[in-house]
């Protein structure tokens, strides 16, 4: 092949070859759209990863599937064999590929850990764009529509089924002072919570303790977390504390 051939360069040009990029442009803006109705949810929300980040991975997963469809058109159709790929092995490194991206927007700070939904929301997104890359559009138009769905409602959902909270309370007691596990137990069990099992952290500074605690919910209705504040507030064991919704 004579790549400064001006026949050459016609050929990526045939009409056989526009028809098939047209199609191509067709399935990666649909795949576009379908992503960033996806991602509007974690706009809304103020996520870092919003429409234009599901837009173009869902869109980047259909570019690289659907060109798996015109193998005879790879390099202007001028090989002598027609350029083969195995889709499988396409589709696997979207995924491992999208995975790594869906990690990086998932955050730990101490026993929280924030991010999940987002990154498998991502992830599902690049299922939407592969589906779209392989023609299947009835298909990637619902797993859209279900999967925003899913990220609008699903935290209402969560809110009237019966569930548990979480709470992470750090307990920093006075200098020389020796805390007894049985009343910090009986303590917190006034508002409702219990230990978790196997979560307590201990830390010793210059003779002062601080505890790490993990307490979960004895019934649906428990204290607000303010109210745990201001009852521990008035404890005269404590020099310091800290409160926060567990989330992991």
């Amino acid at each position: 092949m004579n790549a400064i051939d001006f026949d050459t360069w016609l050929t990526y040009w045939s009409a056989p070859h526009l028809q098939a990029n047209a199609m191509i442009l067709l399935n990666i803006v649909g795949a576009l759209l379908l992503g960033m109705i996806v991602g509007y949810e974690r706009s809304y929300h103020g996520r870092a990863a919003g429409m234009r980040t599901y837009g173009m991975v869902c869109m980047g997963s259909a570019a690289v599937t659907v060109i798996i469809g015109y193998p005879q058109y790879w390099f202007g159709g001028l090989l002598p064999l027609a350029a083969s790929a195995d889709v499988t092995r396409v589709i696997q490194g979207i995924v491992t590929g999208v995975g790594f991206l869906g990690a990086g927007v998932i955050m730990k700070e101490g026993r929280n850990i924030s991010g999940l939904t987002t990154a498998a929301s991502i992830w599902a997104s690049s299922a939407i764009g592969i589906m779209c890359g392989a023609g299947f559009y009835f298909a990637a138009i619902m797993l859209t529509l279900i999967v925003a769905a899913t990220m609008i409602w699903g935290s209402y959902m969560e809110s009237i089924l019966p569930s548990r909270q979480t709470v992470e309370v750090v307990l920093q007691f006075c200098p020389d002072y020796r805390p007894d596990q049985a009343r910090i137990a009986a303590l917190l069990n006034r508002f409702g919570y219990r230990v978790s099992e196997s979560s307590t952290l201990i830390s010793n500074y210059d003779n002062q303790q601080e505890w790490r605690l993990i307490l979960i919910a004895a019934h649906k209705t428990t204290v607000s977390i303010a109210d745990i504040a201001h009852d521990l507030q008035d404890c005269d064991f404590l020099s310091g504390y800290q409160v926060a919704f567990a989330r992991n």
